[in-house]
């Protein structure tokens, strides 16, 4: 789903000076090697018969790019994954900057959505993508094939991918000691049961997900979380053809209490699905609701496939010990109000990996925490704001149906729809009209208004 970026008033979106230029070379090791070529701290220790080893724990989009980079880095990569064919529920849109800026093929997208349709509580229903340009289009893509692209690219450039449980590590007892990690590993040869292994790194990256084991081995604190549950539904053709570049997204308390449901199309099938944090227990009534307002449009189809899995809903308090960091949903990195996590997570990887590499000046160093540090404060500088930006629009507009209401009113605005678009497909902050934002600020107060004169109307009447 789109960002939504309404404040007064920053978007987020690429300099027009620059272009949206998507068509870019894939850069081979070499290249790699040349751009990250600094000095490593005068500390830390040269490696002299090896090249510094990575684990990577995780294999789904931030696993995947980390171990890409750490190996096209010169960087001894090993990428830890228990379920290579995973299926995890995400309604799958990615922003159009990701598909140039992670070199990804067209093939692995399903659809490109130009269309959405924003739904109120009342069925008041909005269209959103009149300002994208015919270039522009959020894609849709299905987990399992886009983590094990990911996962193959990082094989090819030298990462060694293991099918393996991650259990525990033991840390080092010196500066300079390994990380002693213990898994199960699943090579087919024992009917499942696996086989006990041990191996020794230099450095971790958590990439392991909501439920992160690396992050308990750490102690990096808990979060709140949402759960997330969905369902794929094979609908009759004609159907099928209705969602051929639309995305459906209804607000509402029957829906959720604290996010939305979606309807996002995927290549033969649809994804109806919700999340919410504060009312865990009645996420099947809040799927069976998205489903009925979906009713008219899904009806025939047939339910393929059932996933359900946590979100987190903010940075853990901790997310560096040592020579361990944690990246994508095992930091945290999931955004309020929009749920958008794939991007964050590839690039939290990536980011990640090029601290590393470039501290160990391409893995001939030992890295220390200093070095990884450097991944941590260049993301909080890049994307805290959108954060905050997001968690604040989530307190405002989904706290009751009557601010629901207000907020699709908002997003008939053709301002609105431009600065939301541009925030999510770009990712990039320039200043926004001042005068249109003027315009948007009176707007979203009077559209609060009204949302308070109806809550407080509704209220006397109930009462």
């Amino acid at each position: 789903m789109a960002s939504i970026s309404l404040r007064t008033f920053t978007g987020l979106r690429q300099s027009p000076e620059k272009g949206h230029q998507f068509a870019i070379q894939k850069p081979t090791k070499a290249h790699f090697r040349k751009a990250h070529q600094i000095v490593a701290s005068k500390t830390s220790t040269k490696l002299s018969d090896r090249n510094l080893r990575v684990a990577v724990i995780g294999g789904g989009p931030a696993g995947g790019s980390a171990a890409e980079t750490l190996a096209k880095g010169g960087v001894e990569t090993f990428l830890i994954e228990r379920k290579l064919d995973n299926c995890k529920p995400c309604g799958g849109a990615i922003p159009l900057c990701m598909v140039g800026e992670f070199d990804l093929p067209l093939d692995i997208i399903d659809r490109k959505v130009t269309k959405m349709k924003m739904i109120s509580p009342s069925n008041v229903a909005v269209d959103i993508g009149r300002t994208l340009k015919p270039h522009e289009y959020i894609g849709m893509v299905r987990r399992e094939i886009l983590d094990a692209y990911l996962r193959d690219r990082a094989a090819e450039n030298g990462a060694k991918v293991i099918n393996g449980l991650f259990l525990k590590m033991d840390m080092p007892k010196d500066r300079n000691a390994p990380y002693v990690l213990h898994f199960t590993e699943y090579n087919g040869t024992k009917g499942g049961v696996g086989e006990k292994r041990t191996l020794e790194v230099d450095a971790v990256i958590g990439a392991d997900g909501a439920n992160s084991k690396v992050a308990k081995s750490i102690n990096a604190g808990d979060y709140d979380y949402a759960i997330a549950f969905q369902e794929r539904i094979r609908i009759p053709d004609d159907k099928m053809a209705y969602y051929e570049n639309l995305a459906e997204m209804y607000v509402g308390d029957d829906v959720s209490p604290d996010f939305y449901g979606w309807v996002f199309p995927k290549c033969d099938h649809v994804a109806v699905g919700t999340g919410t944090v504060t009312h865990k227990g009645d996420i099947k009534k809040f799927q069976l609701a998205t489903r009925n307002r979906a009713r008219d449009k899904i009806l025939g189809g047939q339910i393929i496939r059932v996933e359900a899995h946590p979100i987190p809903e903010h940075p853990r308090p901790r997310r560096l010990s040592g020579r361990v960091a944690l990246v994508g949903d095992a930091a945290g990195y999931v955004t309020k109000c929009s749920g958008e996590g794939i991007y964050f997570a590839a690039k939290s990887g990536r980011m990640c990996a090029e601290a590393i590499v470039e501290g160990s000046e391409n893995g001939k160093r030992m890295v220390e925490e200093s070095d990884l540090r450097k991944y941590l404060e260049k993301w909080d500088k890049t994307y805290w704001p959108t954060y905050k930006v997001l968690d604040v629009l989530q307190k405002v507009f989904y706290r009751s149906n009557p601010a629901r209401e207000a907020f699709v009113e908002m997003c008939a605005d053709e301002y609105v729809q431009k600065m939301t678009f541009d925030s999510y497909l770009y990712k990039t902050v320039v200043p926004g009209n001042p005068l249109e934002d003027l315009k948007l600020a009176v707007n979203t107060i009077g559209s609060l208004v009204r949302a308070n004169a109806l809550r407080r109307e509704m209220e006397r009447l109930s009462s």
